[in-house]
């Protein structure tokens, strides 16, 4: 049976019902409703496209619009290079660090981690040889196939899903990594409390995402609407997130980091030497001095 620990864990997301694995067809099914759910390149892909309930933000509101954000990101995906080669140094820089305070996060006792918006599956090259299982999900097509040819091994699975309608057991992860999200999604808190929903006690969901963004708007040349940069529907700051974290059963952190003026002076050059911790020195000093951290660092733990 192909990747056995992410078959175990799948459910029907319209049902509930577990599913199951029929390796004649290729299908995961469900044996209660009888739906059917293919299997794509080894990647099983689990959206039930009649669901309507998450198609709307304030924005979509504001200017009486629909967001059809499967169809969005899946074009998207398709559209769009996630590979960063062409990405500038201080960008790289950037990313780097970002994901070294994501990494520090997880700990030794974490072995389930479910990576959400998965983009070029840097998760599971970072995860997968220390051990990890890591689960690539992206409501994509394309990303999750991508991350798995990357990253061939029994502990790496790639899964095509909805986070508003996750195939996923409740209480069965360790961690799931939620980076640079939030920011797109329709609904932050129904979202929210879908993935904390998952989590093991004790199990942490790590979010990341742009701090206190302004965020830049066009005017789109099909619709004649206004149409946020980088389809940013949100912005955050360690106060306002709070309104989207349940109210009982989680504790959380934040933290504000990668202040913008150390990148402006290119510091990368020099700094990219250092290892985490000592960078993390210079960025916290830059950001007592200045105060223009450009990532806030959300972390949100499951109480037993």
């Amino acid at each position: 049976m192909k990747n056995n620990f992410l078959f175990s864990l799948l459910i029907d997301p319209i049902t509930r019902d577990p599913l199951i694995y029929d390796s004649d067809t290729d299908i995961l099914f469900s044996r209660d409703s009888g739906h059917k759910y293919p299997i794509i390149e080894s990647v099983p892909k689990i959206i039930n496209d009649e669901d309507k309930s998450v198609e709307t933000s304030a924005l979509h509101k504001e200017f009486n619009t629909i967001f059809r954000y499967i169809n969005h990101y899946n074009l998207d995906a398709e559209s769009f290079d996630y590979s960063e080669k062409n990405l500038s140094g201080v960008i790289k820089n950037e990313f780097r660090r970002l994901r070294e305070s994501i990494i520090r996060e997880i700990s030794d006792e974490m072995n389930i981690i479910l990576d959400v918006g998965c983009g070029n599956g840097w998760v599971s090259k970072e995860l997968v040889p220390s051990g990890k299982k890591v689960i690539s999900m992206d409501i994509s097509s394309v990303n999750p196939i991508n991350a798995l040819k990357q990253v061939q091994h029994e502990n790496h699975a790639g899964l095509i899903a909805d986070a508003f309608n996750l195939p996923i057991k409740e209480n069965s992860i360790d961690c799931i990594i939620a980076s640079e999200i939030l920011e797109h999604v329709p609904d932050p808190k129904i979202f929210i409390s879908k993935l904390v929903a998952l989590l093991k006690n004790n199990g942490a969901l790590i979010i990341t995402t742009p701090y206190n963004e302004i965020i830049e708007y066009n005017l789109c040349v099909h619709c004649n609407k206004p149409t946020p940069r980088f389809a940013h529907l949100h912005s955050f700051n360690e106060d306002n997130i709070i309104q989207f974290v349940p109210m009982t059963g989680v504790t959380w952190t934040s933290k504000k980091f990668s202040d913008k003026i150390l990148s402006k002076i290119r510091s990368h050059i020099i700094l990219k030497y250092l290892p985490f911790r000592c960078w993390e020195v210079f960025d916290n000093l830059f950001n007592k001095l200045f105060n223009k951290p450009t990532r806030l660092k959300f972390v949100i733990r499951k109480m037993q």
